[in-house]
């Protein structure tokens, strides 16, 4: 038997009755700082919020993940926000204060408005939506309030995964993807590219063997390298690319030839590369490096937490026909009666860890343009913000419609 399609719209005006609410909520969270490994005041402002909201159980597990759950059922659906942000940059390019929060008729105003907090206000709103129906169907749902992303993308969720067990059978990022429904991003990962050279006093250079020249030389080879990636098969996440985002060279004074140096390299990898086939990559086009590192991640959470990974994060999608794809497809075409654009981030998400490393499927769908991530003035659409609250809360009745 279907779910009666009079649920949807309830939904819909349970989620425009409290669109002051979720605005609210977002200007109340962005109004606390709460910077990679700094998130213990949010996450403490988030748990009195979701309790407020009537969620079934809240707690913070033992890296400092905020975890609100609603129903009992024997399967699990989990939301996701990171409610770390990305620091201010330069106070002088922003109109008004990063942290004042401000509602206007159509935006609220502040760092992680949009990235990403949007999305933690909708999740609430959705939880008590859920609550107000008097959900008890098939799903346990899961609202997660997660750490360190802008540090380590999914880290917090191979804590959640590996250590604290969690893990569900579906995926919801809501990471903003202006109300879009996004199947899969790139994946990326970070490389350390070392050169050793013999240093000898500057006035003779011809003593010596200049690691910066070397260096230089392997940035312009991965220059051309980047000209030449591919996009996948299927042209849906679109090619790879490299690019040297820091370049050093040190040697014994300012008057030497340098001894050693590093390129540092963000490669984004399109479906089917890997790890290892980008470390090869860079071996062959720059035969005079000394090694290629893929660096090591470890930093203590606000909870006194040490925890880490490879910075590597592998590519994920799912077909266009998963179940969790056409549900959610449905689901909000039953709240709009129209029909949602499918498509995908140009940035990545902590599903890297969900469906990149552990294969469980995975959609996005969250408040706010990309674009506006990391930028100064950053805002998110109150509009956006009652449309998600709608689809999470939509998408738990249409999944189960489908199972």
């Amino acid at each position: 038997m279907g779910v009666d399609t009079g649920i949807y719209k309830n939904i819909r005006e349970l989620s425009e009755k409290y669109k002051d609410y979720t605005s609210e909520l977002l200007s109340d969270i962005v109004k606390i700082p709460s910077f990679s490994g700094q998130e213990e005041a949010v996450i403490k402002k988030l748990e009195q919020l979701c309790t407020r909201a009537g969620f079934d159980e809240v707690y913070v597990d033992g890296l400092g993940n905020l975890v609100g759950r609603i129903g009992s059922g024997p399967k699990k659906i989990a939301f996701d926000a990171h409610i770390d942000t990305v620091t201010v940059g330069d106070p002088g390019q922003w109109k008004t204060d990063p942290f004042s929060g401000i509602i206007t008729d159509e935006l609220v105003l502040g760092r992680g408005s949009t990235d990403q907090k949007g999305g933690a206000a909708a999740m609430i709103t959705a939880g008590r939506i859920l609550k107000e129906l008097d959900y008890t169907g098939r799903f346990t749902v899961f609202f997660t309030f997660t750490v360190m992303e802008e540090d380590c993308d999914g880290m917090c969720w191979k804590y959640l995964i590996e250590e604290e067990k969690l893990v569900p059978d579906f995926f919801v990022s809501t990471e903003p993807s202006s109300c879009n429904l996004y199947r899969g991003h790139r994946g990326r990962m970070e490389m350390k590219v070392k050169f050793r050279g013999i240093s000898c006093h500057g006035s003779a250079p011809e003593r010596g063997d200049s690691a910066a020249y070397k260096a230089a030389r392997g940035a312009l080879a991965v220059e051309k390298l980047n000209e030449d990636l591919k996009p996948d098969d299927e042209n849906f996440l679109g090619k790879g690319t490299v690019v040297v985002s820091k370049m050093s060279a040190e040697g014994p004074s300012q008057c030497a030839v340098p001894d050693t140096a590093e390129l540092y390299l963000d490669r984004r990898l399109t479906w089917g590369e890997t790890q290892e086939i980008a470390v090869e990559q860079i071996k062959k086009i720059i035969p005079e490096c000394e090694d290629v590192i893929v660096p090591y991640y470890d930093k203590t959470s606000w909870k006194g937490t040490v925890y880490g990974q490879e910075l590597y994060f592998p590519t994920w999608k799912i077909e266009y026909d998963h179940p969790l794809v056409t549900s959610g497809v449905e689901g909000y075409r039953q709240l709009y009666q129209a029909d949602v654009k499918v498509d995908k981030w140009t940035f990545s998400t902590n599903a890297v860890a969900v469906c990149g490393r552990y294969q469980i499927p995975t959609i996005g769908f969250g408040p706010g343009d990309e674009n506006q991530a990391h930028a100064p003035n950053e805002v998110n659409r109150t509009d956006d913000l009652v449309k998600c609250s709608a689809f999470y809360a939509a998408l738990v009745y249409s999944l189960e419609d489908m199972l």
